[in-house]
């Protein structure tokens, strides 16, 4: 009997856990979250605050128990309760940290979790458990209160970053120890050279005759306690790392970039640092809550303090360890089960249905290094040097540190780290994707940020581009992105990726060293074979942009002509190129030559102009190396002649033609097809067969003939001009109707088009079409048919552009190369082609060409719109990542991007196996799941 009275009461208290019935109390008795809001002045004393440092066990508890509308109701009704319990919990995390019984020990033994367990109801404080409630519920606060208003409120300033002055002596801050590693640019100039190798001099206070001083405000004694805590031994570092009583021991997390220690990754240490990290996340995200254009005049304060306040020596603990965790993540496994031998286990991702800590580490790890790699708003704007064209913008310390930094790294085993990693982290991607079993691995969660962290990287330092392009890796990667990009192009929620990867290509493209490696085979290890085309890199690149423009019916239209600028800054050092990218490119460019593209919107001949210069830089450079395109500009002859004609009239003629003719075939295909089918009601099963391998036949025949007319026809939504409020356009639902599968290859003909019948069909159009062609206002009314969303065109608007057109240098080569290729096919009849591709590749045409010009490469530019839009792409994705589990910023009035839900669509494979490996859950269908579509801008 005295055994039994020894245990205790309640069994629920001795695993550490509150019962339910405290937090269930905590929602619905008047001692709960409701007197937050009921009882006014509720004092900083008051027993009332401890249930929110004890109450809760993991973050989802915090995030059940309390709702946005409890925090909203109480800003209302007692918002100096919401100020006393940032206070509260402020200090008391103030406090814990420095306390010597923080962070408890763990006690995760059978022996003393047997103890605690007989022990009853006397268990030991856990102020382990308190540091993270903290935490916890200020990140349920703060985006309630951040939703005020765009600006800094009242609330804020007074709560958050107001300084008290009081009496004494000045405040001293502690100075900075000799760094444990130096990123610096041995090439700086002196001054900046000193400001980035030395710590900085920390000022000297100015003392007033009143000997006061000016106490630091809770926000940055805020972020200055975060800072330990990313850094604390037994909390985010091993125990073992302490020296005598100092437990904050600024030592980055895991080698790569600054270090080569590894201290090992530990599922408690993973996850106290995604608690920390995740609040760190949840201050940065003010920025959300400003209209895009408020972006830069109205900057986040919280950020601003971070990139500019911040010890030179915190800001490269931070940075190296945010990014070797991240880079880490495509080399080591986890030490989870799910990422142990399970993890390799097909739909393992299906069955074992934890959270991995080590995923979401590292994933809120890219996502805390692309918000502070992304700011630029206010002062923290890159600073402008030089001048003129040699005017470039660059960060600076004063600006924003962490993107000054990582600028100044510089060892090439730094370079060759991060390569990996990112080139790694892709290869996951694709594997995922290409896979024998559809939907068996699971997709990498933070490929979009990888993808931001790759362009800043090449964006903001030089050194890495130049070491990025000297790699194999680089043109692997190269192909991995645009392979990603044509998988996800049918996805409107995925169209912002779709844009950054076009301008990272763009970007690329621009340096001389990816010209030379454009003649390098392609050999990715997990390219999916469907965009395999053989060849040379330059040929990948091709028939990559040839299948986004041709499979996405103009829902990409805006990123058209990063694309095309990529191939025309490519042109140059293009070598060998295959009959099938010769014929890719001449399709394209009918396509943009085609009048009912031309005519649609007011940006569109720029498409047609980038074509050209394509053909110019090949012609200009390496003609003889690439006899299939010459030979596909001299079969094309008439297009570049008819473009030197254009004018509106004709185009219009041209327009009403091709109308008339598919409104002839669609009379004529109806007709065929009632007859057919009643001729085959009396078929036999073999002659329906053969009839329909023919009619099959015929239609491939026909959408290869008719494949670049199909191409301009459907409708183009123009968003050419930058908008000025990124946050506000509506993204298009995309309609999908693939006009050509990327498997079939094209029909290239041998020969000029000299078909008789074919000649007399067009001009017996090309009479109707005059003979209906008498009335002024007819065109105007067909002008105004043409155009897209508003958009007439007038002879002027055509004249401008047409008489602009580098025409030149395509005609001398026809004017020169056509009687000799006509003299051989009529010579050469059995193999017109070998003999007229032998004599492309030998004829030199120096004497009949001027001096080719000096490249000029067009560079991606960044402009006040593209900034906030790859703020709003950063954020958008931060967001969604945030809806599960938590819904950190669910329910909150987000600004800087429009928001909406969407019908979850047919359930995919995976959801189907998810079904059968799951046991007996009782999932059923057509349950509707909110799928998150968000509404960023589309157009820097």
């Amino acid at each position: 009997m005295s055994m039994l009275s020894m245990l205790p009461q309640k069994l629920s208290a001795p695993f550490g856990l509150l019962g339910d019935e405290a937090k269930l109390a905590f929602r619905s008795q008047s001692t709960g979250i409701s007197k937050l809001a009921s009882t006014r002045n509720i004092a900083e004393g008051d027993s009332y605050w401890d249930q929110y440092t004890v109450l809760f066990d993991s973050a989802s508890d915090v995030f059940s128990l309390i709702s946005p509308q409890d925090i909203r109701r109480a800003l209302v009704e007692a918002p100096e309760n919401v100020a006393t319990l940032i206070r509260v919990l402020t200090s008391r995390l103030f406090n814990l940290v420095s306390d010597h019984t923080f962070p408890s020990a763990s006690t995760t033994s059978v022996t003393s979790f047997a103890s605690s367990f007989i022990k009853g109801g006397a268990s030991e404080r856990n102020t382990t458990k308190e540091v993270l409630n903290c935490m916890r519920v200020l990140q349920r606060v703060f985006p309630v209160i951040f939703e005020l208003d765009s600006e800094p409120s009242v609330f804020e300033k007074e709560v958050l970053w107001k300084k008290d002055v009081v009496g004494g002596q000045p405040h001293q801050e502690e100075t900075e120890h000799t760094p444990q590693f130096v990123i610096e640019d041995d090439e700086e100039d002196e001054g900046e050279a000193g400001e980035a190798g030395a710590p900085a001099a920390a000022p000297q206070p100015k003392t007033s005759p009143k000997q006061t001083t000016v106490l630091p405000s809770l926000g940055e004694r805020l972020f200055s306690c975060l800072v330990d805590l990313l850094f604390c031994c037994g909390f985010t570092l091993p125990t073992k790392l302490q020296v005598d009583h100092y437990k904050i021991n600024y030592i980055i997390w895991e080698k790569g970039v600054g270090s080569t220690a590894d201290l090992g990754p530990t599922q408690a240490l993973d996850t106290n640092k995604t608690e920390v990290l995740r609040l760190l996340l949840v201050l940065l995200s003010r920025q959300i809550y400003t209209p895009p254009g408020s972006l830069f005049t109205s900057p986040s304060m919280y950020t601003l303090h971070f990139v500019q306040r911040s010890q030179r020596r915190d800001v490269l603990t931070i940075l190296c360890s945010l990014l070797n965790t991240a880079m880490n993540s495509s080399q080591s496994s986890s030490t989870t089960v799910i990422g142990g031998v399970a993890g390799r286990i097909p739909y393992n991702h299906l069955v074992f249905k934890g959270e991995d800590p080590r995923a979401n580490l590292v994933s809120v790890c890219f996502q805390v290094l692309c918000a502070l790699l992304d700011f630029q708003s206010g002062s923290a704007r890159d600073t402008p040097t030089g001048s003129g064209d040699l005017q470039v913008y660059a960060p600076t310390l004063k600006t924003n540190a962490f993107r000054y930094f990582l600028a100044k790294v510089h060892r090439t085993g730094d370079f060759t780290f991060i390569l990996n990693g990112i080139h790694g982290i892709l290869e996951q991607q694709m594997a995922s994707i290409n896979n024998m079993l559809p939907g068996s691995r699971r997709s990498v969660p933070y490929i979009v940020d990888t993808v931001i962290l790759f362009w800043k990287m090449i964006e903001l330092n030089k050194k890495f581009r130049v070491y990025l392009l000297e790699q194999d890796k680089s043109m692997d990667s190269l192909a991995y992105l645009l392979c990603y990009f044509l998988e996800i192009k049918d996805k409107p929620q995925q169209h912002g990726l779709c844009r950054a990867i076009s301008y990272i290509v763009q970007t690329l493209s621009a340096e001389p060293a990816f010209g030379l490696r454009l003649t390098f085979p392609i050999k990715p290890a997990y390219l999916p074979t469907k965009w395999n085309v053989g060849g040379a890199v330059a040929d990948f690149m091709i028939n990559a942009v040839y299948f986004i423009i041709a499979t996405t019916s103009g829902t990409l239209n805006s990123m058209y002509p990063a694309l095309i600028i990529a191939l025309s800054n490519s042109a140059p050092y293009f070598k060998s190129l295959t009959l099938n990218s010769a014929t890719r490119l001449l399709q394209l460019f009918n396509a943009f030559a085609n009048p009912s593209f031309l005519l649609a919107d007011e940006g569109h001949p720029r498409l047609l102009f980038f074509m050209l210069e394509i053909f110019n830089s090949v012609i200009a450079h390496h003609p003889s190396e690439n006899p299939n395109l010459v030979y596909a500009i001299i079969r094309s002859h008439k297009t570049f002649e008819d473009l030197g004609t254009f004018t509106l009239a004709s185009g219009l003629r041209d327009v009403r033609r091709i109308q008339q003719a598919k409104e002839e075939q669609s009379r004529a295909n109806n007709a065929k097809g009632k007859s057919r089918a009643a001729e085959g009601e009396h078929d036999q099963p073999h002659e329906e067969k053969q009839r329909m391998l023919e009619r099959e036949n015929a239609l491939e025949l026909a959408s290869r003939e008719q494949s670049v007319d199909n191409l301009t026809e459907v409708r183009i939504v123009p968003r050419d001009s930058p908008p000025q409020d990124p946050g506000n356009n509506v993204e298009d639902t995309p309609s999908t109707q693939p006009l050509m599968s990327p498997t079939i290859e094209p029909t290239v003909l041998s020969g000029f088009p000299t078909a008789v019948s074919e000649k007399a069909r067009g001009k017996m159009r090309e009479r109707r079409s005059m003979s209906m062609d008498t009335d002024n206002s007819l065109d105007r009314v067909t002008a105004t048919a043409v155009g897209r969303n508003g958009f007439v065109p007038t002879q002027e608007w055509v004249t401008s552009w047409q008489q602009g057109l580098p025409l030149d240098s395509v005609m001398l080569v026809v004017s020169e190369l056509m009687p000799k290729v006509q003299d051989l096919q009529a010579s050469h009849k059995l193999n017109a082609t070998g003999a007229v591709i032998d004599y492309l590749g030998h004829v030199s045409l120096k004497h009949a060409l001027p001096t080719p010009p000096p490249l000029n490469p067009r560079r991606f530019i960044w402009s006040e719109s593209s900034i906030v839009w790859l703020s709003s792409l950063t954020w958008g994705e931060i967001y969604v990542r945030g809806m599960s589990p938590l819904g950190i910023w669910n329910a909150t009035s987000v600004r800087l991007f429009y928001v909406k839900h969407a019908q979850s669509q047919q359930r995919q494979l995976t959801e189907a196996v998810s079904n059968v490996v799951g046991g007996l859950l009782g999932r059923g269908g057509g349950t509707e799941s909110p799928q998150l579509l968000r509404q960023r801008s589309d157009r820097s």
